[in-house]
């Protein structure tokens, strides 16, 4: 089961932090490319898209669903769920939900959560998104990461989880291991890191697997040092010299040659979205988790 997802908030992301007029029309070219040669090769993905996309820009988030692919929730503001109380997600996510449905007309029941920031500090997460009418979640990654990571919690396949009264579907990163180390190597940074060979390999190898992608990661550009104030206003953290500087290795590395690798990876691989994967999974036969 080879899953194809994509996390859409670049639209909204450069109108709030830098708005700059150039950008909005290479977003809708990558994303047609990307339409396009989903439709080639008659494959639906799942696209995680941005509440505040809905209200600003609803023309890209219809564009998606019209071509048959399921539009899930990615958040309002793209901010880091670890950095938000309990209250202020309840808020968020209900304006998420909420705008993202009346963009579409149709009930959204798959999230992810920015950077993958649900872990063991505020696992309330899935109560939350339950109540907000979410069914099937993608945000566990089962390991240690910047942003956030779930290193506790135990598996790297779909499973069910219990929270508090609440049942949610989670649909976690795949891993492998490399020097006794677990690591992602499916999609953003990771995808752009390692060979296509090693991908297609380690996805060949595993009945689960599950790529993430972003737009702006698979731009050939190079983006800038980002400023002090600049960085600490999007990520929420101190914006050290070194943290600066880590983060945009991370954010240029191989983005070169990216956009014809995820093509390449794409026309080699039988990709489903996670509306259609939920059809396929017996979940009275798989793990429950207990948080």
């Amino acid at each position: 089961m080879n899953i194809l997802t994509f996390d859409i908030e670049e639209w909204y992301v450069e109108k709030t932090h830098a708005d700059r007029k150039e950008k909005y029309a290479e977003y809708d070219s990558y994303l047609d490319k990307i339409l396009e040669v989903l439709d080639r090769c008659h494959i639906k993905a799942t696209f995680f898209c941005v509440g505040g996309m809905g209200q600003l820009y609803p023309e890209v988030v219809r564009k998606i669903y019209a071509q048959g692919h399921e539009i899930g929730c990615h958040s309002n503001t793209h901010d880091w769920l670890n950095k938000m109380t309990m209250a202020r997600f309840q808020d968020d996510t209900r304006q998420a939900v909420e705008s993202l449905q009346q963009c579409i007309g149709e009930k959204v029941v798959s999230y992810r959560a920015p950077a993958f920031t649900v872990g063991e500090s505020n696992k309330w997460v899935f109560e939350v998104l339950a109540e907000n009418g979410i069914e099937k979640d993608a945000s566990v990654f089962p390991a240690k990461r910047d942003f956030g990571g779930f290193a506790s919690f135990g598996h790297e396949t779909p499973v069910r989880i219990n929270y508090n009264g609440t049942s949610i579907k989670e649909f976690p990163v795949c891993m492998t291991k490399i020097f006794g180390k677990k690591v992602a190597y499916s999609g953003g940074g990771y995808f752009r890191f390692f060979p296509l060979p090693f991908v297609h390999s380690r996805m060949q190898k595993s009945k689960y697997s599950m790529c993430y992608f972003h737009i702006s990661d698979l731009i050939p550009e190079t983006g800038k040092v980002l400023s002090r104030e600049a960085y600490e206003r999007y990520f929420k953290e101190p914006g050290t010299l070194k943290a600066r500087y880590v983060r945009y290795f991370k954010r240029n590395f191989g983005k070169k040659n990216a956009f014809d690798k995820m093509f390449r990876l794409i026309e080699d691989t039988d990709f489903i979205g996670i509306d259609q994967a939920d059809q396929q999974i017996d979940w009275n036969n798989t793990p429950v988790v207990n948080l």
